[in-house]
């Protein structure tokens, strides 16, 4: 084979490297022109990573000389203070057009803020170098108008919080002013030992006091609030007899200001002017929290919101909060206003009327306020609720004041169960269940209330097949009707009647009567119920719900609703408890039970208060027509036990529809060896002549 000559080969070699040199230069050309974006899509790219927070990246796509040499760190300080500041959301970027030419592009661009939407047409203008596209930035690509010496401003306008109040005006729930405690940080000497006292006295760690005076805004002449206090008011110390708890706060907080650097200044708060009187019906409110926040978003809340926790305070929640206004404007370096971007106006809470009384309400906590009690008291002819008391009780205002550990732990371990809401929940009613049992019989046909049952003493059985078990009553009743059976709550007699009704009868009538099911009433009370299951199960359990035994359990609002039918022609009211300024009537259960049944109830429920035999004498009064009916309800394991203890209960009405018609029902525990019902009479008697003057 003849050999080819080295210039051959040299020449194969050149002409190898110029095709890859060549080749190298097309697919070059190719790569950069199909990977470089144009303007309008890079736009999109920078305004996608907004939202996302994502600085950084959008500082790589501008052209930073050709933007003023703009550094990354105010390039990520500026865009987001603005952004986050105005509490930008829901970026929407429609592209107009793109002008090849002069490498720019017109936009549209809208999202809203705090302050309601903002929009506006806008260009950018980009430069094209080796590494394609940049983006020209400068302060009107966040907001026209904006420039680099001007800033954007937000304007928060607060929405008050609405008041509650009752039904002639008064104000239960409002907004008033509380103390905050504080210091200012310049002014403090011997800082080790001043932040140990004021520790002490506020009831505060030092570690937290110190977390506070470290926060990034904390100036040396600025007022760093520690602790909300109580506001002393000059009127309570010049009262004849001042509450010894608020001459311990006047001490404490005057301790406070000998302190260098202390000082105490005012805030709007929620306020309760009635205090424990309310609580359990006003509720309280609490600064939200984190949890709140996502639970309720885009619902108006802020950091700083509070939020109804309990009561009326969270039943109305969503009319009262109200929502911030809020104002973002440009100012110049001088701080003059040059453009109003966006406005939202404030919209301040409602007011919320209840149907309470507040008199009333006041006169039934102060006679209960050292039991274990509650009342309810309704207007019987139009379903007003008029109060809602719960013994022993709170203080709303200590939620706003804030409570120490201690404090907190003291309320919920007290036994008698200060925070517990007793007239939500369903107790046994012993003989206030009567009415009903003589309503069941009546309707049914099974009670004649003429017909006497016998009169068998103190203690009674059906037969032989109950064992050792009797029904046993305090008063024997001779001849045994209904209407003696009623002044003299007769046990065995209403055992007798229940029997006779029957299991499957009673129970469709107390279904009929809202029993397992929810009462219609703006507040949720528990339901009432008259067995354990869905039927009374034996002979001895039903002898014992006719007389408000066994397993019956009753709402005492729910109770009150029922007596109303006794005055409505066998009708029961729905309750309600915002204020109508023409409230009528309305019924929850029509046609219950029939007039005829109703008035003869009636007529024992007289006599039980104004026949000197009563049980509810002591109620009677010589100008005005009363009616009513006692009951001791037994709580005990077994029909020996005698270390059971005994709710006492007490429902009166005025039989007249007027304007201080008014039917109370309430009922208190412990009443064993402290007079049973007659305790309950006594101190319902005296609301009564209250209300009545």
């Amino acid at each position: 084979m003849k050999r080819r000559g080295i210039s051959f080969w040299v020449r194969i070699i050149l002409v190898e490297v110029v095709l890859s040199v060549v080749l190298f230069y097309i697919a070059g050309f190719f790569l950069v022109d199909t990977s470089t974006k144009r303007p309008d899509q890079l736009l999109a790219e920078y305004m996608e990573h907004i939202p996302l927070k994502e600085y950084k990246e959008m500082y790589k796509m501008i052209d930073v000389q050709a933007s003023g040499d703009t550094s990354q760190e105010y390039f990520i300080k500026r865009n987001s203070d603005i952004y986050q500041g105005i509490g930008m959301k829901n970026m929407k970027l429609d592209i107009i057009s793109y002008n090849k030419e002069q490498m720019s592009v017109k936009y549209r661009m809208a999202f809203d803020t705090d302050a309601g939407n903002i929009s506006f047409t806008n260009n950018a203008v980009f430069t094209r170098n080796k590494d394609g596209y940049k983006l020209i930035w400068d302060d009107s690509l966040v907001l026209p108008g904006l420039c680099s010496t001007y800033k954007a401003r937000v304007s928060v306008i607060k929405a008050k919080r609405g008041r509650i109040l009752d039904r002639n005006g008064y104000i239960i729930a409002g907004n008033g002013t509380v103390s905050v405690a504080g210091v200012v940080p310049g002014k403090i000497k011997d800082k080790k030992k001043t932040l140990k006292k004021i520790a002490g006295l506020l009831g505060m760690k030092k570690t937290d006091i110190k977390k506070k005076l470290s926060a990034g805004w904390v100036r040396d002449g600025l007022f760093v609030p520690l602790k909300t206090i109580p506001k002393i008011k000059e009127a309570d110390l010049l009262s004849g007899s001042p509450d010894n708890k608020i001459i311990k706060e006047k001490e404490r907080q005057a301790k406070l200001l000998e302190i260098p650097g202390v000082m105490i200044s005012g805030k709007e708060a929620r306020e309760y002017p009635y205090g424990k009187a309310l609580a359990h019906l006003t509720g309280y409110v609490q600064n939200v929290t984190a949890d709140d926040l996502e639970k309720h978003k885009g619902e108006g809340y802020s950091a700083d919101s509070v939020i109804g926790r309990s009561g009326a305070e969270a039943l109305f929640e969503s009319q009262l909060k109200g929502e911030d206004g809020c104002r973002i404007y440009i100012t110049d370096e001088e701080g003059k206003e040059k453009e109003e971007i966006a406005y939202k106006p404030v919209r301040h809470g409602q007011d919320i009327k209840l149907s309470v009384d507040i008199n009333l309400q006041i006169a039934l906590y102060n006679q209960f306020k050292e039991d274990k009690s509650c009342s309810v008291a309704i207007n019987p002819y139009t379903g007003e609720v008029l109060a809602l008391v719960s013994t022993p009780s709170y203080d709303s205002n200590s939620f706003i004041t804030g409570m120490s550990p201690e404090e907190w732990e003291m309320l919920n371990s007290n036994k008698d169960k200060p925070m517990y809401n007793r007239f939500r929940q369903a107790w046994c009613p012993g003989s206030v269940f009567k009415p009903v049992i003589a309503a069941a019989g009546l309707e049914t046909g099974t009670t004649i209330w003429s017909e006497d049952y016998g009169n068998e003493g103190l203690r009674w059985q059906k037969d032989l097949s109950w064992g050792s078990y009797y029904i046993t009553t305090l008063h024997a009743t001779n001849p045994a009707t209904l209407d003696n059976a009623l002044v003299n709550s007769d046990n065995i007699y209403f055992a007798k009647a229940a029997l006779r009704i029957g299991a499957g009868k009673l129970k469709g009538f107390l279904i009929g009567l809202g029993f397992n099911e929810e009462l219609p009433f703006e507040i949720k009370m528990a339901k009432s119920q008259f067995s354990n299951t869905d039927k009374i199960e034996t002979e001895v359990q039903l002898a014992d719900t006719g007389y408000g035994q066994g397993q019956v359990l009753i709402n005492p609002l729910h109770l009150a609703c029922i007596y109303s039918a006794f005055l409505n022609n066998g009708n029961i009211l729905k309750p309600h408890l915002l204020y109508k300024k023409k409230a009528e009537a309305e019924y929850w259960i029509s046609e219950a039970f029939g007039k005829q049944a109703a008035d003869r109830v009636l007529s024992g429920m007289l006599k039980v208060v104004n026949n000197p035999a009563g049980t509810g004498y002591a109620a009677h009064m010589d100008n005005i027509q009363l009616a009513g009916k006692t009951g001791t309800a037994e709580i005990k394991a077994s029909q020996d036990d005698n270390s059971g203890t005994e709710l006492g209960w007490f429902i009166v009405f005025i039989t007249e529809n007027t304007k201080k018609a008014v039917m109370v029902a309430s009922m208190a525990e412990d009443v064993k060896g402290r007079g049973g019902s007659g305790y309950v009479v006594n101190k319902t008697s005296n609301v009564l002549e209250q209300w009545l003057k």
